[in-house]
């Protein structure tokens, strides 16, 4: 599409204030609509087939299934859309997965709004959309000739899983934030050790830090 259409842009995002905080923020750019929105990853799919939008906002911490797992799924049925994530963490800690993983784009909330407008107007021509910050970490990881770090083999549950962990959280919290069971994210848990060659939580913990996984 050209930039001068109307850009139809989908909302998915678990927070309500969130929403509407991102849909007054884009009332003010007249080429922007907001035509759809959902507050879970179920919903998000489901929703965004039938809207006709041209760029999904999708966050990255999305309650029943990971914003990563939506990015998939909707790149899965329709590989041309621009999906541009939103998140609280750090530019470090997940925007690198969620391009690696078709994402045109990645946002922190900190963004600022003319940020925000920029990204869609750009990722909604087909481009992709990093802060200079990132572009500069992606630049040197490029150049970068030592041995990827363990934590790049983990899926991206195994790697959510592992950051929630180091934040100090319980499995139980774990399960009950992320609608999985007790067991399931248990054996998260067990593989991420096994690939990290870790021993326990305490040593995970040390990793993330150490890592600058969280902060």
């Amino acid at each position: 599409m050209t930039q001068k259409a109307t850009i139809r842009v989908f909302i998915a995002d678990d927070h309500a204030i969130v929403r509407e905080g991102l849909k007054q923020i884009l009332a003010e750019s007249p080429d922007i609509i907001v035509a759809g929105e959902a507050e879970n990853g179920i919903d998000a799919i489901q929703l965004f087939r039938k809207s006709k939008c041209h760029v999904m906002l999708l966050d990255i911490s999305m309650p029943d299934r990971s914003g990563i797992e939506v990015l998939k799924q909707v790149k899965k049925e329709n590989p041309d859309i621009a999906v541009l994530m939103l998140s609280m963490h750090r530019e470090d800690q997940y925007a690198i997965r969620s391009l690696k993983a078709g994402a045109s784009g990645y946002l922190t909330k900190q963004s600022a709004p003319r940020e925000l407008v920029t990204a869609i107007r750009q990722v909604a021509t087909g481009q992709k959309y990093v802060s200079a910050a990132l572009a500069q970490e992606l630049a040197s990881s490029i150049g970068d000739n030592h041995e990827a770090p363990l934590h790049d083999a983990l899926s991206d549950r195994e790697y959510q899983t592992l950051t929630m962990i180091a934040s100090g959280k319980t499995v139980s919290a774990i399960a009950e934030e992320l609608s999985l069971s007790v067991k399931t994210v248990s054996e998260y848990r067990a593989r991420l050790l096994v690939k990290m060659k870790l021993k326990n939580s305490a040593e995970l913990t040390h990793y993330a830090i150490k890592n600058q996984l969280i902060e």
